[in-house]
């Protein structure tokens, strides 16, 4: 009876295995998983062994699929997540029964012979048919879904939930075939179970990779981010992240953040996406927290690299590392360990990122540290010290500082003094930067030609070594610190010691760095004089302005020039006494010349002349005309009794010394002038042509005072005095300036005798301010003028020169007009390019030269 069901069964499957299509030819064994052992058929063919074997593979194919197939609707995601064992159960998660158990093992283990058969067919490979059925399924019914909860706005409150609806996707897709398939396959198809997560991983993070889950993502990090790691509150992207955080706070945001980087991991979205997105946001972080804490602290001694360092330690790599353990490891179906391991290498490497950012930070900042230097910034050279530790940083430095120096400093806009002071600090600062000198050799380049092409930069250095701080500390105007620099005697190198290839006798010798250029010359001290000095191509330059400065010094009335010599003194150290020596005997000058003045005042009598209503008196200095630099001796008419007091004194003078004779000059000269008004008296220290002028409206031949006040014009004050129009008229505004004459018509000034109300007020507020705003531009003009023609009067004692250089070489430019003028001309040429220019300019303009491109001929 049992043989016939079981005969029965082979040709009429049971009711579990109705919907099994009948094979096309009935076998003469049993079906499927139901073949009994003592049914048989001796001597079967091997073509009915195979029949037999595909109509069992093909039920077994059935029963399989129908059992882990999916419903063609959504997965009920809420109420899975409320009540979520009652909702698994029924058509998502299936009760096996032992035929379907049967069934799917006779497809995947690797003891039945169907599936031996057809190991190397993906068509039959129950896996890859199971993974495009959870694709077909996510992709119509679940997708969806998930892109309408992430949306379109960027709110990092929508992770969590969606972290929550792929958990439970997950676990639908996942339940079956871990509770039914995985158990009857063998260790050896391990691999395969991997892969199959990983197809689902990928699928996951593909369909969401186009949508907003990345910047969903990134703002949750970023927020949680900056409140484990304890950022500053700064106005950044974290300007919403959480002040005043508490210990508490903190641990529940580490807690939180951890979790979801758990479970988006666990989800399939913990891969490299995730990972990049982490490392951005980290970088970030680590940024955002050294511009926040650091930004603007440069004390020294600076204590911020190691209190990064520790931080990073304790606090961004701890936080590193937990979250990429969550990321790299998981319960997956085969329990391998896929964590992502961090070495102390990697903590090291953090460290490094940590510094490279702080040195970031400070080569931003490096104009305000150099600039601020003085108020004590050295902390944060000590900051860069640590970050220019490789050749590439170093590079960067100086390209980034130079591009800086370029647009904020060397610009027209900017005065020579100001580019003069930032880069003395450059000088002290990178000393203690880069003591060998190799980035100062690199910065100072671009600042040094630019500081070559304009015409005060010798003035103004030569001015700050003889500006005294102590009198004037708040002058901006001068390198009152080059004073005080020079007074630092000790380690004072000449600049001729550094010109040499190299010391043979030094037992220290080290060979250049390797990133020292083709041009770089170590320097023996970090001397800022020095650096400044050998800016000019020859010392004969700094030495000739120091010269004409030094002349201007000691013609002003002042008996005490001890600074001066004390700067002679220190300047006669670094270059010697020859290049000085002129300077030395325009200092003896003045020195001689005040004994020399005692001497003639007690032998002649002076200084006393009597006249109808002062008394003058005069004082001279003798100067070497061979010694001083060229001084203006223009000539206008003086009053009778300076004049009488002028032959006395040099009478006096040829009687002392009689192989010299005095030559006046006129223009120079400072007078103490009273003038006695019938209502005041008024005392002003002027210039010589200031005092002729005012002495014009004296009226000499009247016995009493006239009713009227004396009137000038300005034509007849220049034919009278025989002076310069524009010079009269910038003497009388000068005067009226002081409430002495008043400009009655255009050009017309009367003195002012007295003064009423009205002239007062007009003091305090109107005519001064009137009377200059109306004579300024004709007084610059004037002025200007004046030293114009200047000088084009000294320049024409060097046109002989200019036009044998130019007929006998052919044309040349200014620049190399000028430098075959410094040669050929005894005592030099002490004028730039661009002075002759504007001197050659005007022998173009007058046909005695043409121009050929930008170079200069005579015209034939």
């Amino acid at each position: 009876m049992a043989s016939r069901k079981r005969i029965f069964s082979a040709v009429f499957p049971s009711s579990s295995q109705a919907s099994i299509p009948t094979p096309s030819s009935t076998p003469q064994i049993g079906s499927g998983a139901f073949a009994g052992s003592s049914f048989s058929v001796p001597d079967v063919s091997p073509a009915q062994d195979v029949a037999t074997e595909k109509i069992r593979w093909e039920r077994s194919w059935h029963s399989a699929t129908a059992f882990l197939s999916l419903p063609r609707v959504p997965i009920p995601v809420e109420s899975i997540i409320q009540n979520r064992t009652s909702s698994l159960s029924g058509d998502w998660i299936k009760i096996l029964t032992p035929e379907v158990s049967l069934s799917i093992s006779y497809l995947v283990s690797d003891q039945s012979e169907g599936h031996r058969l057809r190991a190397n067919n993906k068509q039959d490979d129950l896996l890859e048919w199971y993974a495009q059925e959870i694709g077909r399924h996510y992709i119509r019914f679940q997708l969806p879904q998930l892109l309408e909860i992430l949306g379109n706005e960027e709110n990092a409150d929508k992770i969590p939930e969606l972290v929550q609806v792929l958990e439970v996707l997950r676990a639908v897709y996942f339940a079956q075939l871990k509770g039914h398939v995985v158990r009857h396959m063998d260790e050896r198809k391990v691999y395969k179970l991997i892969k199959f997560e990983e197809r689902y991983d990928a699928m996951v993070a593909e369909s969401l990779s186009q949508s907003s889950f990345a910047i969903r993502l990134r703002a949750f990090l970023e927020l949680r981010g900056q409140t484990v790691l304890r950022l500053p509150s700064v106005d950044s992207i974290y300007r919403d992240a959480m002040e005043d955080t508490t210990e508490d706070k903190w641990t529940q945001a580490r807690k939180e953040t951890l979790s979801l980087m758990r479970s988006i991991n666990d989800v399939g979205l913990g891969g490299a996406q995730a990972q990049r997105i982490f490392a951005e946001v980290m970088s970030e972080l680590l940024t955002a927290y050294v511009h926040a804490t650091y930004a603007g602290q440069w004390v020294s001694p600076s204590t911020v690299s190691d209190e990064l360092k520790t931080w990073v330690e304790d606090n961004f790599a701890r936080f590193a590392v937990e979250v990429l353990a969550c990321l790299g490891s998981k319960e997956n179906l085969t329990s391998v360990d896929r964590s992502v391991q961090v070495s102390a290498a990697d903590l090291e490497n953090w460290k490094q990122r940590a510094i490279c950012d702080l040195g970031e930070l400070r080569i931003k900042e490096l104009f305000e540290i150099v600039v601020d230097w003085d108020n004590d910034s050295r902390g944060a050279i000590e900051d860069l010290k640590q970050y220019t530790t490789t050749t590439a940083a170093r590079s960067h430095l100086t390209n980034s500082f130079s591009a800086v120096l370029s647009q904020r400093l060397l610009q027209p806009g900017a005065s020579t003094t100001e580019i003069l002071q930032v880069y003395v600090c450059i000088i002290r600062a990178f000393a203690v930067l880069d003591p060998k000198g190799v980035l100062l050799d690199r910065l100072a380049r671009p600042i040094r030609r630019y500081l070559r092409d304009r015409d005060d930069t010798a003035k103004i250095i030569v001015g700050g070594l003889l500006a005294d701080g102590a009198d004037d500390p708040g002058n901006t105007d001068a390198l009152i610190e080059l004073s005080a620099e020079l007074n630092k005697v000790t380690n004072i190198v000449s600049s001729d010691d550094d010109e040499g290839e190299m010391d043979w006798d030094d037992m220290n010798w080290v060979p250049d760095p390797v990133d020292a250029g083709p041009e770089y010359k170590k320097s023996k001290s970090h001397d800022v004089i020095g650096t400044l000095i050998s800016l000019f191509d020859t010392k004969d330059i700094f030495v000739k302005e120091f010269q004409n400065i030094l002349g201007e010094r000691l013609l002003q009335p002042d008996l005490n020039f001890d600074k001066e010599t004390r700067v002679l003194e220190l300047l006669k150290i670094r270059f010697g006494d020859p290049p000085l020596q002129a300077c030395e005997v325009m200092l003896k000058d003045i020195l001689d010349s005040t004994r020399t003045d005692s001497l003639i005042q007690k032998r002649e009598s002076l200084p006393t002349t009597t006249t109808t209503s002062s008394t003058a008196t005069i004082h001279s200095k003798i100067l070497s005309r061979l010694f001083w630099p060229t001084l203006n001796d223009a000539t206008f008419s003086i009053p009778p009794d300076v004049l009488a007091l002028q032959a006395r004194y040099a009478t006096a003078f040829e009687a002392i010394k009689p192989t010299r004779k005095l030559t006046w000059l006129q223009a120079h000269g400072t007078v103490t002038v009273e003038l006695q008004l019938e209502d005041r008296t008024v005392v002003e220290d002027v210039s010589t042509w200031q005092a002729s002028v005012i002495h014009a409206f004296h009226d000499a031949d009247s016995g009493a005072p006239s009713s009227k006040p004396v009137t000038k014009t300005v034509p007849e004050l220049a034919a009278a005095l025989s002076m310069d129009p524009a010079l009269v008229l910038l003497a009388l505004t000068f005067w009226a300036s002081k409430l002495v004459l008043r400009e009655t018509a255009p050009g017309v000034y009367s003195v002012l005798e007295t003064l009423a109300d009205s002239d007062l007020n007009a003091s305090n507020s109107h005519q001064a301010t009137l009377a200059a705003a109306h004579k300024s531009a004709s007084s610059a003009a004037a002025a200007a003028r004046s030293a114009e023609e200047l000088a084009a009067e000294k320049m024409e004692e060097f046109w002989p020169y200019i036009v044998g250089m130019l007929t006998n070489q052919g044309a040349m430019n200014a620049r190399r007009i000028v430098m075959m003028l410094k040669f050929a001309v005894p005592g030099g040429f002490a004028y730039g390019p661009e002075e002759l220019k504007e001197f050659l300019r005007g022998k173009v303009e007058g046909r005695a030269l043409e121009m050929q491109g930008a170079s200069y001929k005579v015209v034939k």
